[in-house]
């Protein structure tokens, strides 16, 4: 079961999340970060999956700074789009909205919360957990996350790439690994986007190893 709602960050600004719930009383509660496209069909998508695995999963919307409601494809167009909000896109900001909703997630749940991101949400993934207090955090191909490798995580995190990835220089995955070998880095034989079904670069056996990485890992640490 899914719905919407309505929360509010500690600047007073207001934002859309779409929420996914269990079947069950949850496990925990996740925080689902988007690609430059928006809560789109397929982060839906991947919200639901993880409600399916027992987390109540919540994909807040953190272009509603720049745009309220995108909800883009992956057709040039709507890439076009996409390149064109990101310019706008406040990274500070925008975790002022990924802290509302982990405590609302917290305050509906009353258990522990982790962040998983994917693209731009994986970089946000990363500074969730140096930057707030997650109980975990997962990050999916975070692009220019080298320019945050010198801030510390606060929590367990893992992080997945893609080798064959043209727009994520290894040499900026290798400062992260540089500053923190404690962290756990995956490389798979894959390109950007390799979780994401509707991309050409999508890649089945690449992201089923990494979802069940990351399920093993989010298990261990929020249940």
């Amino acid at each position: 079961m899914s719905d919407s709602l309505t929360l509010r960050a500690a600047d007073g600004h207001t934002f859309s999340a779409y929420v996914a719930h269990p079947a069950v009383e949850p496990l925990a509660g996740l925080v689902v970060v988007h690609e430059i496209f928006g809560v789109n069909a397929h982060i839906r998508s991947v919200a639901d999956g993880w409600a399916r695995d027992g987390f109540l999963a919540i994909a807040p919307a953190l272009f509603d700074r720049v745009t309220p409601g995108i909800d883009l494809a992956y057709d040039p167009a709507s890439m076009q789009t996409a390149m064109g909000l990101f310019p706008k896109f406040d990274v500070d900001k925008a975790i002022l909205d990924v802290a509302a909703t982990i405590d609302f997630v917290a305050g509906a749940t009353h258990k522990k919360v982790g962040v998983i991101g994917y693209c731009l949400g994986g970089t946000i993934a990363w500074l969730s957990a140096t930057r707030l207090h997650p109980a975990a955090a997962v990050g999916y191909y975070g692009g220019r996350i080298g320019n945050y490798a010198g801030e510390r995580p606060t929590c367990p995190i893992i992080l997945h790439f893609g080798s064959q990835d043209t727009h994520i220089p290894a040499s900026e995955v290798e400062k992260v690994h540089s500053e923190h070998p404690e962290v756990e880095i995956f490389w798979y034989d894959a390109g950007h986007a390799f979780n994401c079904e509707p991309r050409p670069s999508y890649n089945a056996a690449a992201a089923r190893e990494a979802r069940q990485r990351s399920l093993e890992f989010l298990k261990k640490h929020l249940t």
